[in-house]
């Protein structure tokens, strides 16, 4: 990410997931205040950019491309297809259902890693009485974020703590001892979107700092694309669009890990793998018997590991 800038990818995850709670049915992950965080001139700009010809809708789904009758209905079929919409609405379920359960188990920090335009500290006051809550992120990103929560009425919540950081200049470590964060506390961490931008020694080392800085029985979630996503030949279509997108942005996805190896990797950096959700685990839990379209991401697994 650029210096004092923020990130795309921030801004169109926001964008996903108000789509999804004003527009779309059989709710994956409702975050209702996601769309209020754009602008209408930014909501036309993703709108305008997502929304296919006709053509081309033909071209790779003939049979959807007869209900695509006018803009709204072709953008509604590029939503179900672009994988950022299933995988961020999925991965956010996912993860706020593990962190639920965590809560029952006593875990009292919730620490957001990339928080981007997270809004759960907002939403759900219900867990906020019984955690604190830190969103680390780039200080542009948490600057913009932070301005817009303000501009819409929201006052910043007392058991919210903003981390501002850039990794390029600091670690997870140093930021979290200039805040209240307690390293005593039992913790979970949500580490979304973010492992595929960074080189793989950068992703383990990261793994490794979690480990030293939270007690043992604390958990993190991630996110991360195997190996075949990179493979030309492998990966499927639309994840090579969409790496070909990132590109573009100057935001290159460049890691992924091999499913079959991953807990070894945990291990070294002290962790244990409690659960890795595959795409096919992914669409049983979410996405079955849908009929609108919607499903799990290719090559993209949700990790559960736990500090030993």
């Amino acid at each position: 990410m650029k210096e004092n800038q923020v990130s795309r990818t921030a801004l169109l995850m926001a964008y996903v997931r108000g789509y999804h709670a004003t527009r779309g049915t059989l709710k994956i992950f409702e975050d209702n205040l996601a769309q209020q965080l754009l602008t209408e001139e930014e909501r036309a700009i993703f709108e305008e950019q997502f929304t296919p010809p006709l053509q081309l809708i033909e071209a790779v789904d003939p049979a959807g491309a007869a209900s695509c009758c006018d803009r709204a209905a072709r953008l509604a079929w590029a939503l179900r297809v672009i994988p950022s919409a299933s995988h961020s609405l999925s991965r956010s379920r996912y993860t706020e259902d593990a962190l639920e359960e965590s809560v029952r188990e006593g875990v009292k920090q919730y620490v957001i890693l990339g928080a981007g335009m997270d809004t759960f500290a907002y939403r759900r006051p219900d867990l906020l009485d019984q955690i604190q809550v830190f969103e680390v992120d780039h200080p542009a990103t948490q600057a913009f974020k932070r301005s817009r929560m303000a501009e819409i009425g929201r006052d910043q919540p007392e058991k919210l703590h903003f981390v501002p950081v850039d990794f390029t200049k600091e670690s997870l470590a140093t930021a979290l001892t200039r805040s209240s964060y307690d390293p005593k506390a039992l913790s979970f961490f949500s580490w979304l979107g973010v492992t595929y931008y960074l080189p793989r020694e950068a992703v383990l080392a990261a793994l490794r700092a979690f480990a030293d800085i939270a007690p043992q029985g604390s958990s993190v979630i991630f996110d991360y694309m195997d190996t075949d996503a990179f493979v030309p030949g492998r990966a499927a279509k639309r994840i090579q669009m969409s790496m070909e997108k990132c590109r573009e942005w100057g935001e290159p996805l460049i890691t992924g890990f091999d499913p079959a190896t991953l807990a070894a990797n945990l291990a070294g950096s002290g962790l244990h793998l409690n659960e890795d959700l595959s795409p096919a685990d992914i669409q049983e839990l979410y996405f079955k018997g849908r009929t609108d379209g919607y499903y799990a991401c290719e090559h993209v697994h949700f990790a559960w590991a736990v500090v030993e």
